[in-house]
C-alpha cells in the first residue's frame, strides 16, 4: 500500500500542473480556513511576530512579511537564473524569437493598467494598484495548457514562457521604481558595495555557490533595509551567477541552481505565498461589492486588458511583419493563449500587498476579490477557447 502510495506521489510531482495545483489548493485551504470558525487561527498565524537580531541589526516582522519579504526573494531568484539563460544561450538568445513576445508582454501591462486607472483615478488610495492586473502567474498559465494534453504545440509554450518572463522583468521594474518605500542611503550603499563583489565573483569564473549566496544574504538585508523591495536582490544575484564552467564545461553553476531551486518554488513557496495571501473572507459579502473600483478595475483589467493589450499588439506586429506567428499555432490559439495571461494570481496578490499594505485603508480585501474573479474567467474562458481553437493549429 505504501509503494502504491509512494509510485501515486512520485507521478504528481512529475506533472507539469503539479506546481499549479499545489497552488490552487493552498489557496482553496487559505479561503476555508478564512471562512469558517479557522479563521482566528489562520489570522493568528500570519501575524505571529518572527524576530532575528544579531547586535544593532534586527529584522523584526510578523510571519506574513518574512514569506513575501524573503521566501519571494528567491521565487525572483529563480526568475532571475530563468531570465539570463534564456537571454544568454535559450529561446531568447535569437532576437527575432524576442519581438512577438516583448510586444504582446507590453501590451498586457499597459492596458490592464489603463483599465483600473481609469475606474479609480478619482481615487487616491485606490489608484495606488494600477499595477496589480499587469501581471502574469506563469505557474498557473502553464497548469491550464497540461490539462490540453498533446494536442498544444511546443511553439504555443516558449511563447507563454517567453511574455511571462518579460511580463516579470516588467513587474520587477515596477517594483522597483513605483513601490519602494523611504529610501535609507546607506542601506542603499551596503548594496552597491556588493554588486562589485559579484562581479569579481563572476569574471574569475568563481564555480562555487557558497561566496555567491553569502553575498546574496547580505545584499537582501541591505535591500530589506532600503526601502527598495527586498525581492529585488534575487534577480539582482541571480545576474552575476556563472551560466558555464570554464574548467568543466560540461557544469553550468546557474543550471545547478536553477534545478535545485524549481521544486523548491514550484511546492514549497509559492503555495506557502498563496496560503499566505489568498485568505479572503468573504462573510457578508454582495455582489455590490465586486462593482466597487478596485476589484472591479482589477477583474476587468485581467480579464479584458489581457487579452486585448496581448492580442492586439501580437497582431499589429504580425500584420507589420515585423514578426511572425510561432510555428503550430493560429489565431485562434494565440487569442486563447493572450487570455491565459490574464491569471494573475501570484504576483498580483504580491503587487497588491506591496500597493495596500501601508495605505492604512483595508483595501487588500477588495484587491483580493478582483484578483480571484478576473483570474478564474481568465483561466476558464481561456481554457475554452484554446480547446476549440488548437484543434485546427497546425502541428
Amino acid at each position: 500500500m505504501n509503494s502504491s502510495l509512494d509510485l501515486y506521489i512520485n507521478k504528481f510531482f512529475k506533472l507539469e500542473s503539479a506546481g499549479g495545483i499545489l497552488l490552487v489548493g493552498a489557496a482553496a485551504v487559505a479561503i476555508i480556513m478564512a471562512n469558517t470558525f479557522l479563521n482566528e487561527y489562520y489570522e493568528l498565524l500570519l501575524s505571529t511576530p518572527v524576530e532575528i537580531r544579531i547586535g544593532e541589526l534586527e529584522i523584526a516582522k510578523p510571519l506574513l512579511l518574512w514569506i513575501n519579504d524573503g521566501l519571494m526573494a528567491i521565487f525572483f531568484f529563480l526568475v532571475g537564473l530563468e531570465l539570463k539563460r534564456e537571454l544568454v544561450e535559450g529561446e531568447l538568445s535569437d532576437k527575432r524569437n524576442i519581438i512577438l513576445p516583448g510586444v504582446g508582454a507590453i501590451g498586457g501591462m499597459l492596458v490592464p493598467a489603463l483599465i483600473y486607472f481609469w475606474l479609480n483615478k478619482d481615487d487616491p488610495v485606490a489608484v495606488k494598484g494600477w499595477a496589480i492586473p499587469a501581471a502574469t502567474d506563469i505557474a498557473f498559465a502553464l497548469g491550464v495548457l497540461t490539462l490540453l494534453g498533446s494536442r498544444v504545440p511546443t511553439s504555443l509554450k516558449i511563447f507563454l514562457t517567453s511574455l511571462a518572463i518579460f511580463d516579470d522583468v516588467g513587474a520587477i521594474v515596477i517594483i522597483a521604481v513605483f513601490y519602494a518605500a523611504k529610501i535609507s542611503v546607506v542601506a542603499l550603499a551596503v548594496v552597491a558595495a556588493c554588486l562589485p563583489l559579484l562581479f569579481v565573483l563572476n569574471k574569475r569564473n568563481v564555480v562555487s555557490k557558497s561566496p555567491y549566496l553569502l553575498i546574496g544574504l547580505i545584499m537582501w538585508v541591505a535591500t530589506l533595509k532600503s526601502g527598495v523591495h527586498a525581492t529585488l536582490s534575487g534577480v539582482l544575484l541571480a545576474m552575476f551567477i556563472p551560466l558555464n564552467s570554464k574548467e568543466n564545461p560540461s557544469y553550468s553553476p546557474l543550471k545547478s541552481l536553477e534545478h535545485d531551486l524549481h521544486s523548491i518554488v514550484a511546492f514549497f513557496i509559492l503555495p506557502v505565498f498563496a496560503f499566505a495571501n489568498a485568505g479572503l473572507n468573504l462573510t457578508g459579502v454582495s455582489v455590490e461589492q465586486l462593482f466597487h473600483g478596485v476589484p472591479m478595475g482589477i477583474a476587468l483589467g485581467l480579464f479584458f486588458g489581457k487579452q486585448i493589450g496581448i492580442f492586439t499588439l501580437c497582431w499589429l506586429v504580425i500584420v507589420l511583419k515585423l514578426a511572425q506567428l510561432p510555428k503550430g499555432m493560429n489565431w485562434a490559439s494565440l487569442y486563447g493563449t493572450s487570455m491565459l495571461c490574464g491569471i494573475g494570481f501570484t504576483m498580483s496578490l504580491f503587487i497588491g500587498s506591496l500597493a495596500f499594505e501601508e495605505t492604512g485603508v483595508n483595501l487588500l480585501f477588495d484587491e483580493r476579490l478582483g484578483i480571484i474573479v478576473g483570474s478564474l474567467a481568465s483561466g476558464a474562458i481561456g481554457f475554452l477557447v484554446l480547446k476549440f481553437g488548437l484543434g485546427r493549429a497546425a502541428h
